[in-house]
């Protein structure tokens, strides 16, 4: 996890002498909390990236909470700032870098997620604490390890044929992710028939656009209701008759009409379906699988040599 010790008086000139004369004042007036090679993370840059990479739900928080949240995890960012500092720098060494194209797509690509003209974009940026060149040099940073990580880790992980194969062999069968609104059957007969009415309007809403997710949450009595009657993906052996036989006629992203079993009255929305089978989406989900399984030990064992390899100095106090 790096050198633990101090800085000796060397080490300090010698990762001063490095620092350009222009930003020299400005390193003396904020704390370095650690040095990586030859370069530095000071404090002040520490929190930026930690507010740059924060999510909507901290950003609602009040400065006194964001304080909190950030002094409680300062010290783990500050380990995940020295890998990436490690892998821009080894980035460097490949020439790898980001083109301002493809900055100016990546914040195209923020904007129209928000929804955001560009003065509303640069508003929130001002409100945030950043400049845009600020912005533009993080947004860099992101694209340029998302590029080295995959040139460094990503296309030296493979996945062979036989073992896909065996893979599939041992998972033929069909699974589906599958969202539910459920009407318990009512304990006296007389009371079906007004919850088949129920299910009715409720498929009546889901035509006319309704959120499968929320009239889920509204309405169903299973206990999926408060994750929007999300019921992840099953395997066909764990459904009954009745959902093999609906979801046999339903394509992705559609949803059923009411229909019943001895619980009681169901709609279903079929997100995803992962066929069964020696069948090529069978094989790519199989892929897919084994590479995502196999990727966080190889991209853990890259960073690993690039620290082994490095002088790491942590001073966070």
């Amino acid at each position: 996890m790096g050198l633990q010790r101090k800085l000796t008086a060397t080490a300090v000139l010698l990762v001063l002498s490095v620092i350009p004369a222009v930003s020299y004042a400005a390193v003396l007036l904020d704390r370095i909390v650690a040095v990586v090679n030859k370069e530095v993370i000071t404090w002040s840059e520490l929190y930026r990236n930690m507010e740059f990479k924060a999510s909507d739900e901290f950003r609602a928080l009040s400065d006194a909470e964001k304080r909190k949240v950030f002094k409680d995890n300062e010290r783990e960012f500050l380990e995940t700032m020295i890998d990436t500092k490690l892998q821009i720098q080894a980035a460097r060494k490949l020439d790898i870098d980001a083109g301002k194209d493809e900055v100016d797509d990546a914040i195209k690509s923020i904007q129209g997620k928000y929804g955001m003209s560009d003065k509303d974009f640069r508003e929130t940026l001002t409100k945030e604490g950043f400049t845009m060149d600020e912005y533009r040099k993080l947004l860099a940073e992101q694209i340029i390890l998302g590029k080295v990580v995959t040139q460094q880790v990503k296309n030296k992980v493979v996945v062979a044929d036989s073992e896909v194969s065996e893979y599939v062999g041992k998972n033929l069968e069909p699974e589906y992710h599958i969202r539910q609104i459920l009407l318990r059957k009512p304990e006296k007969a007389e009371d079906m028939a007004a919850v088949g009415e129920r299910a009715e309007e409720i498929y009546r809403k889901l035509k006319e656009g309704a959120d499968f997710s929320l009239l889920a949450g509204q309405y169903s009595n299973d206990s999926s209701a408060k994750a929007g009657g999300d019921l992840g993906f099953v395997k066909a052996s764990l459904l009954s008759k009745e959902f093999l036989d609906v979801l046999a006629t339903m394509n992705v992203g559609e949803v059923s009409r009411p229909f019943r079993t001895s619980i009681g009255v169901h709609i279903i929305k079929l997100e995803e379906k992962e066929e069964g089978g020696n069948t090529e989406a069978s094989r790519e989900s199989a892929r897919k699988k084994l590479f995502d399984k196999r990727f966080p030990e190889a991209y853990k064992n890259w960073i690993k040599g690039l620290r082994e390899k490095a002088f790491v100095e942590v001073r966070l106090q």
